[in-house]
This record gives C-alpha cells, sequence and structure tokens, in this order.
C-alpha cells in the first residue's frame, strides 16, 4: 500500500490551505537515497520546514546511525515525519509526481521545469548517484545546472527554493516577521 500524504502529519496546527501556501500549491515529499551526512539530512528537514514539504522518506543505514547527531537547530525533526525507508518507490505519496533530482545526460534543467503539483522529489546520497531504476521509474528528472556538483542539503534547498518561487507565494511583512530569528528587527 501507498503511503498517503495527509495534512496531519505536517503539523495540526496549520490548515491545508495554509500547508498548499508553502508548498506552492500541493503536497511535497522528500525521498533521500542512502544519504550520509547527519546534518545534510538536518538542513533538508529546516528546508522542509521553510518551503512546506510534509516528510523525508530515506533508505539506507547511515543516515540512522547518525541521527542523534544532526543539526537541525528548528527542532522540524519534531515536526516533519523522517522515516527509514526500504524503498522510495514504493512509498511514494499516493497521486505525486516522482522527480528525480539528479546530473543526468538528457535532463530537464531546474530554470526551465514546470513543477508538478504534488511532487515526490528523489536525491542521491552525498558521494554516489540514484541508482538506474529509480531514474528509470520517476515521471521527471532534472538537474540543477551548476559549474560542479552541490551538496545534498544545498540541492534540496535550491529545488524546494525553485518550487516556491515559480508559484503564487505570500509577500508580505507578516511573513517577514513570523520567519526571522527574535534577534532581527530590521525595518526600512
Amino acid at each position: 500500500m501507498k503511503y498517503a500524504n495527509t495534512i496531519d502529519l505536517v503539523n495540526s496546527n496549520e490548515t491545508q490551505a495554509d500547508f498548499k501556501r508553502w508548498s506552492g500549491h500541493g503536497l511535497v515529499s522528500i525521498g533521500l537515497v542512502n544519504p550520509k551526512s547527519a546534518t545534510n539530512v538536518a538542513s533538508i528537514l529546516r528546508a522542509c520546514g521553510c518551503y512546506g514539504a510534509s516528510a523525508v522518506f530515506y533508505t539506507g543505514q547511515r543516515f540512522g546511525y547518525a541521527k542523534n547527531f544532526n543539526a537541525d537547530t528548528r527542532q522540524m525533526r519534531h515536526i516533519i515525519p523522517t522515516i527509514g525507508v526500504d524503498d522510495l518507490l514504493a512509498i511514494a505519496p499516493k497521486d505525486a509526481s516522482k522527480v528525480v533530482i539528479e546530473l543526468v545526460e538528457g535532463a530537464i534543467p531546474l530554470p526551465e521545469f514546470v513543477h508538478p503539483e504534488n511532487a515526490f522529489y528523489i536525491f542521491g546520497p552525498e558521494d554516489a548517484s540514484v541508482p538506474e531504476d529509480i531514474v528509470a521509474a520517476c515521471d521527471h528528472v532534472v538537474y540543477i545546472p551548476t559549474r560542479n556538483s552541490m551538496n545534498l542539503a544545498a540541492t534540496a534547498n535550491v529545488v524546494l527554493y525553485d518550487r516556491m518561487a515559480k508559484s503564487d507565494y505570500v509577500a508580505n511583512d507578516e511573513l517577514i516577521k513570523k520567519s526571522r530569528d527574535n534577534n532581527n528587527g530590521l525595518a526600512i
């Protein structure tokens, strides 16, 4: 049975409309292929909190060994489910388009990519590539045109930001006040 993405997994205090506003008017989940660094996963969790992704699934054992030693300064691991699985494709959220982000010849450059409303973004490990069977099973293959490869957390942040930037997002001073650090009271 496929995992069904529900708003209850994100935060019971937010309405579905609020959540869809943050995720670009759809539901978003992240899949990580055997992530090596707990710090990168913690940074991805923070990005998920910033941009409205509802869950992070990961394969492999490396993150499981290191997950207690992380840099999740916003405590997103208590809000966003982070679930170890055997097979990312088997738990792809129902009705979500599978989008692999990888440096693959013939892939779509991220600036040209139109994000699906409901997306399951799959990222490879820091020291390897997404397996070919996963790439072949995805609906979209996207790459970020850079001069060098980016690390896992930076890649996930760029993709989630790109999704938000291409959507109808909220831009106002109340959002700034809610988002910024307590020590920041700047205004122009």
